[in-house]
């Protein structure tokens, strides 16, 4: 793997991981803003700014956007997170100069007309309503609200359907000129493709984007609670999240290894024990959400109202096992689970994209696979118990379930047996 990185005069960085062996490339841009980044009354915004872009710029309107893509048989997408906002295009190796080419206009010129606003407002009215209506989905968002309450990170990335429906033209345009400038941007291509090149389209493209953002967003505060709907369901379902670990954490990887062991496949502790032994679950897993000053571990169940009762209590039971004993075998099984699917998602360009633009936002760095893999390697029995005891030791439970809630506890019985 070859990886190499340079800065433009104007702050922006450019970086490439070629893979010669491939006839494609995924150029992607990303931006240094989410709905972390947002206030109270702009949330949702960074959301619809990244529907807009591709509605229309100068030079092209939103049917010759995607048309002038696909018409060399390339994909283009974008999405929005907490803390950053990714636009990216996959191409044949020779059509990256147009993929470098769309990107720009839309990250810079982008009109924002007011009848593409209308309708595309509507759709996302529509998402905000896909997502109110499957409660897999929505109880993440309460978890995110009992964890963060009253904070950016506490409120949904989609909005509030008023939000939306109140957002102007000038909204979109003041949040993109605030947000979207040089140095808090990155411009990444993995696949077939010549740095130099690539460093050239950047120059030649992005020149109309301000070099610095005034400003950085609120620290993020884990505090914990509930957020619960009693709703006609057929399911409850269920996440319980604690404070987590940021990316530069010590813990991190610890976390991630831990994460593994606890909820992380068909061979884990919560898997065998509530699913394959009791049959109480279709679906239980955990999973980890890091920020750059924070972060949330949580788990995830769907169960039926009259087992709700039998559920959370093994579940505890289960994290409280884990912060006593951990076998070595659980702990190698679990590091090359995740080795093997860092090793398989290299294979693909758009993951090797992600996972590069992603370190550049974060760390600042490309992060050397040897590098982590060592850091998987360091993770051990004792360490995995130890941080389990911290998570249970220092952090109030952040209860989100929507369902027939009859057979929950109250939350302090339910935040007790954590």
């Amino acid at each position: 793997m070859t990886v190499r990185i340079s800065t433009l005069d104007n702050g922006l960085r450019v970086v490439t991981d070629t893979m010669p062996h491939v006839e494609t490339v995924t150029v992607g841009v990303w931006t240094d803003v989410g709905s972390n980044h947002e206030s109270e009354p702009q949330n949702g915004l960074s959301h619809m700014l990244e529907h807009m872009a591709f509605k229309g710029t100068d030079r092209r309107n939103a049917r010759d956007i995607a048309e002038e893509i696909e018409n060399v048989g390339g994909y283009l997408n974008a999405y929005t997170s907490r803390e950053q906002t990714t636009y990216y295009a996959r191409l044949l190796k020779e059509d990256l100069g147009l993929g470098v080419d769309v990107l720009s206009d839309i990250l810079q010129f982008s009109t924002f007309d007011p009848k593409e606003l209308e309708r595309e407002r509507g759709v996302i009215i529509q998402e905000i309503g896909q997502a109110n209506d499957t409660p897999d989905d929505i109880v993440f968002d309460m978890m995110q609200e009992a964890a963060y309450p009253d904070q950016p990170a506490g409120r949904p990335i989609l909005g509030t359907i008023d939000r939306v429906r109140n957002f102007s033209r000038d909204d979109l345009a003041s949040y993109m000129s605030h947000h979207y400038k040089a140095d808090e941007m990155v411009v990444v291509a993995a696949g077939n493709v010549d740095h130099n090149r690539l460093l050239d389209l950047a120059g030649e493209k992005f020149t109309a984007i301000d070099r610095t953002r005034p400003g950085k967003k609120d620290e993020v505060i884990y505090k914990g609670g509930a957020r619960l709907e009693d709703k006609d369901l057929e399911q409850v379902n269920l996440i319980f999240g604690f404070d987590g670990v940021s990316f530069d954490d010590p813990d991190y990887y610890t976390a991630q290894v831990m994460s593994m062991v606890l909820g992380g496949g068909m061979s884990s502790r919560l898997f065998q024990e509530v699913r394959e032994n009791r049959g109480l679950v279709y679906s239980i897993y955990c999973f980890m959400q890091s920020y750059m000053d924070g972060g949330t571990f949580a788990i995830h169940a769907g169960t039926g109202p009259d087992q709700v009762a039998e559920l959370i209590p093994v579940v505890a039971e289960e994290m409280h096992k884990l912060s006593q004993d951990v076998s070595a075998e659980e702990v190698n099984r679990a590091r090359n689970q995740m080795k093997a699917g860092m090793m398989m998602a290299y294979e693909n360009t758009t993951n090797r994209m992600e996972q590069l633009g992603r370190q550049m936002m974060i760390h600042g760095r490309h992060i050397p696979r040897e590098e982590i893999i060592d850091k998987l390697d360091q993770v051990d029995s004792f360490a995995i118990s130890r941080y389990m005891d911290r998570l249970l030791s220092d952090s109030r439970l952040s209860l989100g379930a929507i369902g027939p809630l009859r057979g929950l506890e109250d939350y302090d019985k339910v935040a007790d047996r954590f």
